[in-house]
Parts: C-alpha cells; structure tokens; sequence
C-alpha cells in the first residue's frame, strides 16, 4: 500500500469492457519522488469516489485486482481508502 494525493482525473472515450463505471485519477505519492525531483505519479482505478485534493491508500500490481471489486479488470493501481488524517 502507499499513501497517495488525488491530484487528477483523466477520461477515456474508448476503454476495455471490464473497465466501464470505473474513474480514472492521477495520484501523487506522499514522500517519494522521481529522478527528477519532482513526486512520482500514478494513475489509479476509483472504486470509492474519491475527489481532488483526498489522501487516499492505493495498492498496485496483482492486489489491485484481488477482489470482489476489480475482477479481472486490466488494472495495475486502485484507491482502497479515502483517508480521514495521514
């Protein structure tokens, strides 16, 4: 898991069928950052309505699609938690 700011969301005309009724938001880690100094970047499947600005935990790789929620969805990052305080 890591902790994460939504920082973006980013729309698809055309997506895979299993991906349908999920958003899609660009989250900014907390605490790491890139080679160039900048925080690195994720983007992440929505399964709990989180909004611009929420610190949320997002999970990657096959926990992403571990689940009654993701399936078999082709998603590699998904937002777990909308957390209250960090």
């Amino acid at each position: 898991m890591e902790l994460a700011k939504v920082v973006g969301q980013i729309w698809a005309t055309q997506k895979a069928e299993s991906m349908k009724g999920y958003k899609l938001l660009i989250t900014e880690l907390i605490g790491a950052q890139s080679t160039d100094g900048n925080r690195k970047r994720i983007i992440a499947a929505d399964t709990l309505g989180a909004g611009m600005g929420e610190n949320v935990l997002i999970v990657k790789g096959s926990s992403a699609r571990a689940g009654d929620i993701t399936g078999v969805a082709p998603i590699d990052a998904t937002i777990i938690a909308i957390l209250d305080e960090k």
